[in-house]
């Protein structure tokens, strides 16, 4: 018999609620930084901000929470990168990035994806090449894979760029049922970007 804790019904609840209202979930974190004015709640109402597209804010609770212990945080830092990325900020966006560089996380993370597309927003081709070419692995990365068949293409690397598509497509075929159903939609936009080259 299963038991149902009040808790999860709670948790459950909460999540129906954000879900139905999202500024909700920002007013609750606002009153819980105003109550207490953790690291952790400074964080959490960023990453709110962050989901609900709000970069500006995000950015300024992601910059208020980077302090003594805290001031080198991966994930915090990661999250600050993605707020710059899509406000433009690009050259804060790399800067940021650069300061996580060197962590045996970054190489496959999201931050290294952003890291790259700013690096191409910022005109450095050569080196955006480079960090977008990490995610190009077989069966894995298929948005990722598909930004540098894009990529490639703008910077005139067109058989390239056709090579990266041509594989995705390839391995659709072979694919589980499970990661085909997860990544369809990107590619049918491989076919279709692929057949426009053709």
């Amino acid at each position: 018999m299963n038991v149902i804790q009040k808790r999860d019904i709670e948790k459950a609840q909460e999540s129906i609620v954000t879900a139905i209202n999202p500024s909700k979930r920002i007013k609750d974190l606002e009153k819980r930084l105003k109550f207490s004015e953790t690291f952790e709640n400074k964080v959490a109402l960023a990453d709110a901000y962050l989901d609900e597209k709000m970069f500006n804010e995000a950015i300024e609770h992601y910059q208020g929470s980077l302090k003594d212990v805290f001031k080198n945080d991966f994930y915090v830092l990661t999250k600050l990168q993605e707020a710059y990325y899509y406000t433009s900020k690009f050259k804060d966006s790399i800067a940021t990035a650069e300061r996580i560089i060197d962590n045996p996380s970054f190489k496959k993370s999201r931050s290294s994806f952003l890291y790259g597309m700013a690096l191409e927003k910022n005109g450095d081709l050569k080196k955006a090449e480079v960090f977008l070419r990490n995610f190009d692995a077989p069966y894995n990365y298929f948005m990722e894979r598909l930004e540098l068949a894009r990529f490639l293409v703008r910077i005139n690397k067109i058989e390239d760029g056709k090579g990266v598509y041509q594989e995705m497509v390839n391995e659709s075929e072979n694919m589980s049922k499970q990661n085909l159903r997860n990544n369809r939609h990107l590619i049918k936009k491989a076919k279709e970007e692929l057949n426009q080259l053709s």
